[in-house]
């Protein structure tokens, strides 16, 4: 929706390259239907599982669903770009971090007496966008970053060299359902507030100086409507120059740090 009000605000619409295959060193992920058994057995984090479309994997499914590990079903094709070994049908990709319950980091963020301040990346998928995104939410002071369990950037060593090490240091959350994550969200005392472009709201208008769990969306659709229909509130960054759209990691660093002004003279008051 463009802003009637004046010409010269464009939509905050954010900018951001695909990139669903990235280059990959052979140690982040596994090949073939017993290491991808092992590696499902050995407890470490799945950021990908990618089975033949029309193969037969009993064993992989059942530990993949008591591990709540998404399943994608991808023709030979798909399989054959990322190695051409024998991979048997069944690759998948270790994360190079390790996710952490929400309910956890919750708690512990009121344990310890500080303001949540909370991060949730509904379909960001380019990984340096959202190493970037990761180094910018540390610095601000954010104590957690939800993603879906699919449709959410791979955390690899791409991700971690474009984080500078942040992903070390702020707790990363996959949730199957963002829905019910934002309900819970809500009944763990935070604001949701959703950065779009179908707003009239500035995001200074919206006060994030309290709990607050931020919103962003991705590039091709913004915020998915069931998401935006959660929200306890919607706010607009303005754009006054001639380029209608922002890299969404600099959007994130807009929202991000007029929260952090906001609560340092919140502080002061």
């Amino acid at each position: 929706m463009e802003n009637r009000r004046n010409p010269r605000v464009n939509n905050p619409r954010y900018d951001q390259k695909r990139n669903d295959q990235p280059k990959r060193s052979p140690d982040e992920f596994v090949f073939g239907i017993q290491s991808v058994t092992e590696t499902l057995k050995s407890g470490k984090d799945i950021d990908r599982l990618y089975l033949l479309k029309d193969g037969s994997f009993p064993e992989i499914q059942k530990l993949a669903f008591e591990r709540k590990v998404t399943i994608q079903r991808v023709p030979p094709e798909r399989l054959d770009r990322i190695t051409r070994k024998n991979h048997q049908g069944a690759i998948c990709f270790i994360s190079a971090i390790q996710y952490v319950k929400l309910s956890n980091v919750i708690a512990n963020v009121y344990e310890q007496g500080k303001v949540p301040l909370f991060l949730l990346l509904d379909r960001i998928t380019d990984v340096r966008n959202f190493g970037a995104i990761a180094r910018t939410a540390e610095c601000a002071g954010v104590q957690g970053i939800v993603i879906p369990a699919r449709g959410a950037a791979l955390i690899n060593a791409d991700a971690m060299k474009t984080s500078s090490g942040a992903l070390n240091h702020v707790s990363i959350s996959r949730e199957v359902n963002l829905e019910e994550t934002i309900k819970y969200l809500k009944d763990s005392g935070l604001k949701v507030i959703a950065c779009t472009e179908k707003t009239d709201n500035y995001l200074y208008e919206v006060d994030m100086s309290g709990p607050t769990a931020i919103i962003m969306g991705s590039e091709e659709d913004g915020i998915s409507d069931d998401l935006l229909r959660l929200a306890d509130h919607h706010a607009r960054i303005p754009l006054v120059g001639q380029v209608e759209s922002l890299n969404v990691s600099v959007a994130t660093g807009v929202v991000l740090y007029e929260a952090v002004r906001q609560r340092i003279f919140s502080e002061g008051a």
